[in-house]
Parts: C-alpha cells; sequence; structure tokens
C-alpha cells in the first residue's frame, strides 16, 4: 500500500490513518536490530525503545525538522559497551556513552567553523572501512556463542543450535525472496518464525508475559537518581574513539539520504546539524540507560521504497517507540526470546556489517594493490580482531577496535602517497570542494 504512495514531502503532513501506518513501518523496521542491541549487551529493550524515539525526536529537533532520518541502537557499540560494562557496570557503559556523544558536538562545531575537508582528510574509506569490518567480525564469537550454547548451561546444545540455524535460514529466504518493504524487514520475521520454533520445541517459558502489567515503567538508569557517575579514563578509551567510526557512517548515511529525498543535507541544514542530532540522541540515551543511537538505515531503505519523507512520519514512529516502550507485556514478550533466536539473526547481520566495510573500500575503488593500503587495513584488523591493547596505566587500558581505529588514523596521517587512500569516487574528493558552502549553512 505503501509503496504506491506518491511522493509525499518532508514538511508534509499524510492524512491520519495513512500517517500511522506509515509510522508504523518505520517502528518495524527498526524494531528487530534496534532491540537486539541491549539484548546482547545485557540492557533494557523497553529502554532502548524509549531512547530511540527520544533521541529520534532530538534529532528532528535539532535539524529544524528537515531531515527524514530515524535513529536506534548502534551496532558499533556493541562491543564497547560490554567492555564498559564489564568494568563499571550498566552505570559506566552510560558514562562512556554520554561523552561519546560530546565527541559529536565538539565535531559538529569544528565542522560549523572550518568545514567539511578535515574529517574527510583524517577518515577516509582505507581506515574506516577494516574498522567497520572489525566491528562486524569482532562480534563473530559472540553470534556463534549465542546460537550454539545452552544460556543456563553455557555448554553445546544441539536443540538450540538448531532454532539458531532455522531462525538464519528464515531471515535469509526473507531477506533474499520478499520485495517491497517486506524485504526491508528481514530481522523481524527471522525473530518471529525463530521464536514460534523455539516455542514448538519448549524453550520459551511464557510465564512472565502473563504476570506482566500492560502499562509498566521500564527500568531506566538515571544519573544521580540510579546511580552517582564515577568518572573513568579507562571506559572513555574503549568507548569515544568508536565514535570515528560512526561520525563516518553516519557522513555516508546523509549522503545517501540526500540522493534518495533529492535535497542536500549534508549542505541544508547542514552537517553539523545533523551530527549534533545524533551526538544529542545519544546523550539522550545514556542520560536513562540506552544504548547509543545512530541513522538507520533500514529506516532509509523505507524511504526510498514508500517515496513518503515526511518528518512527520518519523516523528510518529518515534513516537510510537516511545509507547511501546511503556506497554509491560510488549517488553515481557521481548525478554522471553531465546539467546538461540537472537544468535541466529546476528550470524548473519554481524556478517553484514562485516560485509558493508569491505563494500565501502570497493565502491571507492580503493586499491589493495597499493602497499600503504593493505598496509593500513591488513593492521586495523588485525589489531582490531585480534584483542590488541595498550596498558596506559593500572586503570587506564586502550583495546580492540578504539586502539585499531587510532592506530589506523595514525598510520593514515604518517604513510606517503595518502591520495591512494581515497579512491577514485571518495566522499573526500566529492564533498571536499563544498567547504565554505557546510561552512556556512
Amino acid at each position: 500500500m505503501a509503496a504506491q504512495q506518491k511522493d509525499v514531502g518532508v514538511q508534509e503532513i499524510p492524512r491520519g490513518d495513512k500517517w500511522f501506518i506509515l509510522s508504523l513501518q518505520h517502528l518495524c523496521a527498526m524494531f528487530g536490530a534496534t532491540i537486539l542491541v541491549p539484548f546482547l549487551v545485557g540492557l533494557s529493550p523497553a529502554v532502548a525503545l524509549v531512547s530511540s524515539g527520544l533521541g529520534t525526536l532530538a534529532y528532528l529537533l535539532v535539524t529544524k525538522g528537515q531531515i527524514p532520518a530515524y535513529l536506534g541502537s548502534s551496532f558499533a557499540f556493541i562491543a564497547p559497551v560490554i567492555a564498559a560494562t564489564t568494568l563499571g557496570g550498566p552505570e559506566g557503559a552510560m558514562l562512556g556513552s554520554f561523552f561519546a556523544g560530546l565527541v559529536y558536538g565538539v565535531v559538529a562545531l569544528l565542522i560549523k567553523t572550518s568545514g567539511v575537508r578535515w574529517i574527510f582528510a583524517i577518515l577516509p574509506p582505507i581506515v574506516v572501512g577494516p574498522v567497520i569490518m572489525v566491528i562486524g567480525l569482532g562480534l563473530a564469537a559472540v553470534a556463534i556463542n549465542m546460537a550454539m550454547n545452552d544460556p543456563a548451561t553455557e555448554a553445546y546444545s544441539s536443540t538450540h543450535f538448531m532454532v539458531a540455524l532455522v531462525t538464519l535460514g528464515i531471515t535469509i529466504l526473507a531477506s533474499m525472496f520478499l520485495k517491497g518493504f517486506l524485504g526491508l524487514v528481514p530481522i523481524l520475521f527471522g525473530i518471529i518464525g525463530g521464536y514460534l520454533v523455539a516455542l514448538s520445541v519448549g524453550l520459551i517459558d511464557t510465564t512472565p508475559i502473563g504476570e506482566a502489567n500492560w502499562f509498566e515503567v521500564p527500568g531506566f538508569i538515571v544519573p544521580f537518581v540510579s546511580y552517582t557517575p564515577q568518572f573513568s579514563w579507562e571506559i572513555l578509551f574503549i568507548m569515544v574513539p568508536v565514535a570515528a567510526v560512526t561520525l563516518a557512517e553516519h557522513i555516508g548515511d546523509q549522503m545517501v539520504l540526500s540522493k534518495i529525498v533529492g535535497k542536500n543535507f549534508i549542505k541544508k541544514p547542514g552537517l553539523h546539524r545533523s551530527i549534533l542530532g545524533d551526538g544529542l540522541a545519544t546523550i539522550v540515551a545514556s542520560l536513562i540507560g540506552g544504548p547509543p543511537n545512530t541513522t538507520y538505515g533500514e529506516n532509509i531503505g523505507v524511504l526510498a521504497i514508500t517515496r513518503v519523507f515526511s518528518v512527520f512520519v518519523i516523528g510518529g514512529a518515534a513516537v510510537l517507540a516511545i509507547f511501546f516502550g511503556f506497554i509491560g507485556k510488549f517488553s515481557a514478550l521481548i525478554s522471553t526470546i531465546p539467546t538461540a533466536v537472537m544468535g541466529g539473526v546476528s550470524i548473519l547481520l554481524f556478517g553484514i556489517i562485516a560485509s558493508s566495510g569491505l563494500r565501502m573500500m570497493i565502491d571507492n575503488e580503493i586499491n589493495l594493490g597499493e602497499k600503504r593500503n593493505l598496509i593500513i587495513s591488513s593492521v586495523i584488523l588485525v589489531i582490531g580482531i585480534g584483542g590488541a591493547f595498550i596498558q596506559v596505566s593500572d586503570t587506564v587500558q586502550i583495546a580492540g577496535m578504539a586502539l585499531a581505529t587510532i592506530i589506523g588514523i595514525v598510520l593514515h596521517a604518517i604513510l606517503p602517497n595518502k591520495e591512494v587512500s581515497y579512491g577514485k569516487h571518495s566522499l573526500f574528493e566529492e564533498k571536499a570542494s563544498s567547504d565554505g558552502n557546510d561552512a556556512a549553512a
């Protein structure tokens, strides 16, 4: 139905019934991935839904209602949040998220005053692509453990692995053969199908759903109410460098959105505003106990298919996400999803993340025959996936993806022949010439 709509402009308001349906589509598109992240890192999926909705509304406000983008839980921060939680509990992860959001604010200010050339100069495809691959491949063991092991015994379970493989199969089939909007929500189909299979083999106890209240306040984690923040350099070194990767992803999303809608969002309302909105969404999430937020490719896909670009539809989806976060039975239903089901969809999802990093280098025609490019990508991959770390002090450690990102940026800065690392059709080349306009936007 939605796919047959005529183009609806960014500032247009659809008719009431269509408005609801179109907003519900966006909720479905982001749902599977948004609840998977808190499920993996030990945070509340209900809080993630609320923070996703609030973050999106904050983003729309900062961008003056000119960019139709939905924000959900960021996969780039999964490993850092797990590491930060190990060190300082969920509160520590929230502290790291807060400062990562502040980095966005600083970058937005620099872009406002200095233009965009500098950020493309330090984050070429040869750095960003391999780091994105590290995000996906670094989580491979997490997906396999969830798929193969019984969480009660932490031992191999053929039943759990069967459920995971069936879930994976359903997700793959949905992705390959469903068309239109349905083809954009294979994760949701995988979770639903896997859940029904798990229910049939006795892996699910539905008692919590019956016992839950219809209305229930999510388990928010609020600073100075739920806990007293404790500053930690170690947590900052774990989480803040990841912002370099998510910033590059954000810029890519803005360029795709601009092409789909037919407006130059990097120029107006300006890249500084969209980055500030993204950072504010992450800060909002950190203040209530949700995972960091980022713009969602799934929802960009919905825009491309429906040709409905209304920010009011995006805002409606945000309001629906907040509403569902307060439905106790809905939250209880999410909590009963077996780890095997989440493990099954994660196998594909994490692989897609890794492949998207490779695709970035291919799309930008990065030549790995060049020694500079081969060295930078190889070092980033091994350091990031291998789990290398630098022990700065007894309490401060730079590890994993953070270390890989920093070393990649340093190698790019010091190795000769830089121009080969930007490729033939890189973001750098496309946007470097528009610095003056961007700075003035």
